[in-house]
């Protein structure tokens, strides 16, 4: 039988063929034989702090108030607050306040008790050298709380969005019938700005300290190992407050207070741990 003479040539480059993949797969198995027992996570690495500040101006204020009634039923105690609390609203949107920036911090109702003692009949006793009796009245032992009545009580808080407005309108809640303002805090409405600012130059630190110790330490940086931030919150001082439990505030026209708005500092502190070579 005759075989062609490009069957034999065909099958030389397969037989070639195989041998170099045998070959590639021998170096391979080689290779694995030869990182057995060794780490290849045990990488050299350095670990530095950076540190950085971004400075805002607050955009929001924000205060609260309360109305507490006491009546004889929950009805109508509910009834007075709610009509304190509606006149209090009333003004306050008149003044530029937005439903969304309204909102109710606590709503509550309690029975409304009164410790009372009995008095005791009235004694007459006989002074020496007086034809007088004198008479005076005696509380027996044995008082008791008695029920006279119901708390209602709501706490609202105010967000005022236009600060030149917020001292006007924080005098004014003190004349609309209401016991107790506190406030006024100052904040940045949306800090993630702020955050992301200060973070930024953290990692900027941080890697211009990492750049100085490679150099000094003879290596390059190759790229980030592990990343942590611990950023600090904004601080949220109180301006100015009204506080008076059953006070009824001076209903006159009101002085509106100045309120100096400030700055806030966000302070972000970074770790990163860089892979060196």
């Amino acid at each position: 039988m005759n075989i062609p003479k490009d069957f034999w040539t065909a099958l030389k480059g397969l037989i070639g063929i195989l041998i170099i993949f045998i070959i590639i797969l021998g170096i391979g198995a080689i290779k694995v034989m030869s990182n057995i027992g060794t780490n290849r996570n045990n990488v050299s690495t350095i670990s530095v702090d950076g540190t950085g500040d971004a400075v805002s101006i607050p955009d929001v204020g924000t205060f609260s108030f309360s109305v507490t009634d006491t009546e004889k039923t929950v009805v109508d105690a509910q009834t007075k607050a709610t009509d304190k609390v509606n006149a209090a609203l009333k003004a306050i949107r008149a003044q530029g306040v937005a439903d969304k920036d309204i909102s109710t911090q606590s709503y509550n109702v309690n029975p409304h008790y009164e410790y009372r003692t009995a008095i005791c009949p009235q004694i007459k006793t006989v002074q020496p050298m007086s034809i007088d009796s004198v008479s005076s009245p005696i509380y027996c032992p044995g008082g008791k709380n008695v029920l006279t009545g119901y708390d209602v009580s709501e706490t609202i808080q105010i967000k005022v969005r236009d600060l030149a407005k917020a001292g006007t309108i924080f005098a004014s809640i003190g004349t609309l019938g209401v016991e107790n303002v506190n406030g006024l805090d100052f904040s940045v409405d949306d800090p993630s700005k702020v955050q992301a600012e200060a973070r930024g130059k953290a990692i900027v630190d941080a890697k211009a300290k990492a750049e100085v110790l490679a150099k000094q330490l003879g290596v390059h940086l190759v790229g980030v190992v592990s990343f942590s931030e611990n950023s600090g919150g904004y601080p949220r001082p109180v301006m100015y407050s009204a506080v008076g439990k059953g006070v009824a505030l001076d209903s006159a026209a009101p002085v509106a207070p100045e309120i100096p708005v400030g700055e806030q500092k966000v302070t972000s502190t970074v770790s990163v741990t860089y892979e060196i070579k």
